[in-house]
């Protein structure tokens, strides 16, 4: 069965994102990328990185992970103001809004349902597992139904900002085990933990 992902970048104090939700890693953004950052991700997770920055890095790796990705309207409004309609024309793209009356791309697919009954659905289906890209809050919609998590820690700290899960998560303390971890030379780390 598919598996439902949450890989996400973290800060070391557990936001994804500044208090105005603006992209961390856009050209205003406070989010360092170094260099083996960008080739790590080329390397073992290709799938993850948007359109324009496989176009720029050439990568053409279709990756082992995922063919899906599923994404909250707020994230995908980040794409939509910097002109990409599409930022992962690779995968099966799902956006989850129940305000957006049209999708800006052919492409992206606009669901109004419950993400948990589409994630169940989309679980039985054939196919790679499913990546959660975020936000926070269809993260604290889909947390019953996460399975792993690849956290990319940054080796950074902002004070306050949007949180890993939305504040409206309901309080379910889970143990996760880790199950694989890298640790890059500029101090970022990739660790990945699955449900025991």
């Amino acid at each position: 069965m598919r598996q439902l992902v949450y890989c996400v970048a973290t800060t070391l104090d557990g936001f994804i994102a500044g208090p105005d939700g603006s992209d961390p890693t856009g050209p205003d953004g406070f989010w360092p990328v170094p260099q083996d950052y960008i080739e790590h991700l080329a390397t073992e997770l290709p799938e993850i990185l948007p359109g324009p920055a496989r176009t720029a890095l050439s990568v053409t790796a279709e990756g082992t992970h995922f063919d899906t990705v599923l994404e909250g309207r707020r994230s995908y409004e980040i794409g939509l103001k910097a002109g990409i309609a599409d930022a992962y024309p690779h995968l099966r793209h799902l956006v989850f809004s129940r305000t957006l009356a049209a999708s800006a791309d052919p492409h992206v697919e606009l669901v109004a349902a419950d993400p948990k009954a589409v994630v169940r659905e989309l679980k039985q289906e054939d196919g790679k597992d499913i990546w959660l890209l975020g936000g926070s809050e269809l993260a604290g919609a889909l947390y019953p139904e996460i399975d792993r998590l690849i956290i990319k820690l940054g080796p950074l700290t902002i004070g306050s900002g949007i949180p890993l899960f939305s504040r409206d998560t309901a309080f379910d303390p889970r143990t996760w085990r880790l199950t694989d971890h890298t640790v890059l030379a500029s101090g970022a780390a990739f660790l990945t933990y699955a449900r025991p």
